[in-house]
């Protein structure tokens, strides 16, 4: 998988890649919306595939040909955007979230200013008065690259534990 050429993980680049995703979880739990949008590098691909229920031991169970959906940087812009008009229903009242990754693992790439990113998320959410918290899990497969002086999220592979989504509608951000 990775050539002779591989930079080596080293614990300075292991740290400014968690304090990347750290920040991310920071803006998007405090509706920083357009400062998260900073973080992603303008080829980006925001996708979370459909998990499917097969049955046998180790079936590989991540749809290969449908998504929950499949996004860019212009099209994250675009729903960014409207949280902040009065017509973002969704967001009334406004959620209380938090997003907390785990088990983050940084591993080389051929192309050595990019690096595979793998972590763990669990995703909470209330609203209004409501007892009800919603509640997503899963794996995030990214990858990043450092553009100028600052690492950029190039895309996003969000891989739900659950095969169906029990939350209200899916506007959040993972």
């Amino acid at each position: 998988m990775n050539s002779g050429l591989s930079i080596p993980i080293t614990a300075q680049l292991q740290m400014e890649i968690i304090s990347l995703l750290n920040m991310e979880a920071y803006y998007l739990d405090n509706g920083k919306y357009k400062e998260w949008l900073d973080l992603l590098s303008d080829d980006l691909i925001y996708r979370m595939p459909l998990r499917e229920t097969l049955e046998g031991v180790r079936a590989d169970n991540v749809s290969k040909d449908a998504s929950f959906f499949e996004e860019t940087k212009k099209s994250l812009t675009t729903r960014v955007n409207r949280l902040y008009t009065k017509s973002a229903w969704v967001e009334n009242p406004a959620t209380r979230q938090r997003h907390f990754i785990s088990n983050i693992m940084v591993e080389s790439m051929e192309n050595t200013s990019e690096f595979k990113v793998r972590s763990y998320f669990l995703f909470k959410r209330s609203r209004g008065s409501t007892h009800d918290i919603e509640q997503m899990f899963g794996e995030r497969n990214d990858i990043v690259r450092k553009e100028g002086d600052q690492w950029k999220i190039v895309s996003r592979t969000i891989i739900p534990d659950q095969s169906v989504i029990t939350t209200m509608n899916m506007s959040m951000f993972l």
